[in-house]
């Protein structure tokens, strides 16, 4: 049994004589087998005491680097702040740059944050960006200095981060599409009783083989996004699809995408909303817009549990919240980068967590 422990550190942590640990030790005759297993667990405890002297005896410095809307954003960073004093007794500090609006748009604020932590010394990033040459391109400065880098919720395959953390994003679209199938019943048939919003204004339109389905994406090369449309493809019956983008900065760019695609509909209704990004504009924007145009979707499904969409979802505008937990997937990220670091046992491993679906039927109380 290899250790870097004394003979007496074991034997006081196991409550046993030294010359007994010693004959434990080298395997010698006249030791019980649950003995030799109290002098095993006696050595288990000393390194993970270790282990824990070890990490709190520097503080460690991420750096979380996000583009998106500034409500993802304030997600993103109360997430990883009730995240933090889980790590004890690791000491985690966090820089966070949030980037969002005109200034923060684009692959050169992202980069040129990623290039100051390596400037300042940090530990590791968490990196929630868009892919482009230019952030995978600092991403491999990072890694040539020797900072590991987490992605979160996107991906940037084939760049030289060490893992990814968050959400399954095609199996989100894949269980997007299943649930507009199952609520809309076969896309040919015109019977409309059963659906989410049964009773509701919407309940009277016919949704035929006419029926449509708007999805809501933002404007941006987000990989998370393509996975989501294609998942949500795979498995979608054949159903109409109409697109729009909800900018990120200006909330009528969603508004006049939702009156063009229904004024040029030929007549037809909208069945459903699969919002799977939500900008400046929002799911309330959507489906004001819809209504404004007489359209009632009997099923809309959005992402993320933010507070606009609880109360879209107690109000019984929304079917059905995509939700994954931030605090999870942050703390896994936290986890994989000391880990990178070798100041917790274990290999860096990518988590993609499979998506809850949340009806105001399972809605938490907050």
């Amino acid at each position: 049994m290899r250790h870097p422990f004394r003979v007496r550190e074991i034997a006081a942590q196991a409550g046993l004589s030294e010359a007994t640990v010693d004959r434990a030790l080298h395997g010698r005759e006249g030791v019980r087998p649950s003995t030799a297993r109290q002098v095993e667990r006696a050595v288990a405890d000393l390194q993970r005491q270790a282990d824990q002297l070890q990490l709190g005896g520097r503080t460690w410095t991420l750096d979380v680097v996000v583009q998106a809307p500034l409500r993802f954003s304030v997600e993103v960073r109360a997430a990883l702040e009730a995240e933090l004093p889980g790590l004890r007794p690791a000491v985690v500090r966090a820089r966070f740059h949030l980037l969002e609006g005109q200034d923060g748009a684009g692959p050169a604020p992202v980069a040129a944050a990623l290039r100051k932590a390596v400037r300042a010394r940090t530990d590791g990033v968490v990196l929630k960006a868009p892919r482009h040459p230019d952030v995978e391109a600092a991403v491999a400065e990072l890694a040539a200095a020797g900072v590991p880098v987490v992605t979160l919720v996107t991906d940037l395959p084939g760049s030289a981060r060490v893992a990814y953390t968050g959400l399954d994003n095609r199996g989100a679209g894949r269980t997007a599409a299943h649930l507009v199938d199952q609520w809309l019943g076969a896309p040919l048939c015109g019977d409309h009783a059963g659906g989410p919003h049964a009773g509701s204004s919407g309940a009277g339109l016919l949704h035929d083989h006419r029926g449509r389905v708007l999805v809501v994406r933002s404007g941006g090369a987000d990989l998370g996004e393509d996975e989501r449309a294609e998942g949500f493809a795979e498995v979608l019956g054949p159903r109409p699809v109409l697109e729009v983008v909800d900018d990120e900065q200006r909330p009528d760019v969603v508004v006049d995408g939702v009156r063009r695609v229904t004024a040029g509909a030929d007549g037809s209704g909208v069945s459903a909303v699969y919002a799977m990004y939500a900008g400046a504009g929002g799911a309330a924007r959507v489906l004001d817009a819809l209504a404004a145009a007489g359209q009632h979707p009997r099923v809309v499904v959005v992402h993320d549990l933010a507070a606009e969409h609880l109360a879209l979802l107690r109000a019984g505008r929304v079917s059905a919240v995509l939700h994954h937990d931030l605090r999870t997937h942050l703390r896994r990220a936290a986890r994989v980068l000391l880990q990178t670091r070798g100041a917790l046992p274990g290999p860096a491993r990518s988590w993609a967590a499979p998506v809850q679906v949340v009806t105001r039927f399972n809605a938490p109380l907050r």
